[in-house]
């Protein structure tokens, strides 16, 4: 029969001294086969992006959901989410009292896949080299408070910090400070191409069709050493080209489970179903969406205009239309459930307002109707995105202060397009690399984002940031990170729309599937397993 399970939501973003951990690579089983998991991510090697899974390049969340299985980092965040604990390290934690001596002692025994020793050296390389290629993908910005790392021995590493950062141990969980092999990743150049290597829970073999990774095979590592209790020995990953296409293979019971991106009406229609051997997994999710701006595009470099599309969208009937009860209205680019969220686009522009609107553009001297094109991807961020989008369009010019147009692409093509300035205004989503207020803020605001926006807003980027990452009490670090977001709602160099939920759908013989995403959409391949069926 179905069963929908609920996921109960927490509140997060404190921050506590990280000590230590323990653990092994479990000796889990998988009688039935492989596990089959469906994703509608795609993996494209591109002229434009020819090495998507290099830790030093890769920063969407797809690329990071295989790295995460893959690379082993120092800190991993845990099951059940909370502050991140030791993972390639033994123990790790702040030496000083002004965050900016972090020091970490590795594991006894640690290998790559290869059977190679890791050592201390091999953890500088990999930081050192993800800073120095200095991707455009923006993902390097995540070690920007890194100032030098030092090694005393095989085991021991200190990071040296130039400015104080609580968040520093999250930051040292995500795939860009993933232990590489020298042998494997070259100093100063990604590595093209589908190939990963490392030291995680498992190795990763993929199947590659016209520049595009087809179906991925996660083999149990038997070199791993780490936190992690690995409830299966192989997983395959499958991806299809749309929503409808996974539901199907997973009826037909091709797949065990069917992951992001779910269309809205599967989602209502798995909660609904009677009967079904299908299990559905509700999560609470911190994924938002946002539209950005280019703001030295001539159409939106004038702030009102910026403003005026602010009080004119309309949230809750975008939301209504498109997403129902999937997803709830944004006014900050900080989730409602983070410690430091801040209601800052309600408390500026309250209910959505044509006539305010009006008087925005009218004494800035903008003649209206504004002409611009709204673009999206067209395979990134689920099926419902066109229709978002065309949803936007109509509440935009049905006010007839604007004449807006919209444009799809694929995202091997849009996101080289938009780190290039080629959009004028964009819709994009944000996976969070982890559970802080300060990874919806600083990866847009501050310098080398990921946006590559011309936007810069100095008392942001020198005072605001850096004092809020010298509070280990997220707490105390409100009012740095709610003058932020007051900022942000008055500039508008993005407009915040909604954050979703997370849903997982599995056959009932599945087991771990409550666990097996975690809040900030990081797929934990380790946690499923095969039960009995339901």
């Amino acid at each position: 029969m179905n069963r929908k399970t609920l996921v109960l939501p927490t509140v997060v973003g404190l921050l506590a001294p990280v000590l230590a951990a323990c653990g092994g690579s479990g000796s889990g089983s998988n009688s039935g086969g492989a596990i089959v998991v469906g994703t509608t991510d795609r993996f494209t090697a591109s002229k434009d992006a020819p090495a998507p899974l290099d830790p030093a390049y890769a920063y969407d969340i797809g690329s990071w959901n295989i790295l995460h299985q893959t690379v082993q980092t120092l800190m991993i965040q845990p099951k059940g989410d909370g502050n991140p604990v030791p993972e390639a390290a033994e123990k790790c934690g702040f030496t000083d009292s002004g965050n900016e001596r972090y020091a970490c002692t590795l594991r006894d025994g640690l290998k790559f896949a290869s059977g190679d020793p890791i050592t201390a050296a091999d953890v500088k390389y990999s930081i050192d080299r993800a800073r120095a290629i200095k991707a455009d993908s923006g993902v390097a910005g995540l070690l920007s408070t890194v100032d030098t790392v030092e090694t005393q021995g095989d085991r021991e590493v200190i990071f040296h910090l130039n400015t104080a950062d609580a968040t520093f141990p999250y930051k040292l969980s995500t795939p860009v400070a993933g232990i590489v092999n020298p042998k494997d990743y070259e100093k100063n150049k990604l590595r093209d191409g589908f190939a990963v290597d490392g030291s995680g829970p498992y190795t990763m073999t993929a199947d590659v069709k016209n520049g595009d990774m087809a179906d991925a095979v996660f083999t149990k590592n038997p070199n791993y050493k780490g936190s992690l209790q690995l409830s299966n020995d192989k997983v395959e990953m499958r991806v299809f080209p749309d929503a409808n296409a996974m539901g199907d293979a997973l009826n037909k019971g091709d797949i065990d489970v069917m992951t992001r991106s779910m269309s809205p009406e599967q989602v209502q229609k798995l909660s609904n179903a009677a009967g079904s051997n299908v299990d559905l997994v509700e999560m609470p999710g911190l994924e938002i969406r946002y539209l950005a701006f280019n703001t030295d595009a001539p159409s939106v470099k004038s702030k009102a205009v910026r403003q005026a599309m602010a009080q004119v969208i309309n949230r809750s009937d975008l939301i209504s239309k498109v997403y129902g009860s999937q997803a709830e209205a944004l006014y900050s680019l900080v989730p409602a459930t983070v410690t430091g969220h801040s209601n800052s686009f309600f408390n500026k522009y309250g209910d959505p307002s044509v006539t305010k609107a009006k008087s925005l553009l009218a004494r800035a001297g903008i003649t209206t109707p504004v002409k611009l094109t709204l673009h999206y991807t067209t395979d990134h961020y689920g099926p419902a995105t066109k229709k978002e989008f065309e949803i936007l369009q109509q509440q935009l010019n049905d006010s007839g202060l604007f004449d807006v147009s919209i444009q799809g692409a694929p995202w091997s093509a849009f996101r080289p397009a938009e780190q290039k300035g080629s959009y004028e205004v964009y819709g994009m989503g944000w996976f969070p690399d982890f559970p802080d207020a300060d990874n919806y803020l600083a990866p847009f605001l501050d310098k080398d984002n990921t946006l590559n926006t011309p936007y810069a807003n100095t008392q942001i980027r020198n005072n605001l940031i850096p004092e809020s990452r010298r509070q280990a009490d997220r707490l105390a670090a409100g009012a740095s990170l709610t003058t932020i977001q007051d900022i942000v709602a008055n500039d508008v160099p993005m407009i915040p729309l909604w954050q979703g939920k997370q849903y997982i759908a599995a056959q009932g013989d599945i087991t771990g599937t409550a666990y097996a995403i975690n809040s900030t959409s990081t797929l934990q391949l380790w946690e499923l397993g095969r039960g009995v069926k339901s």
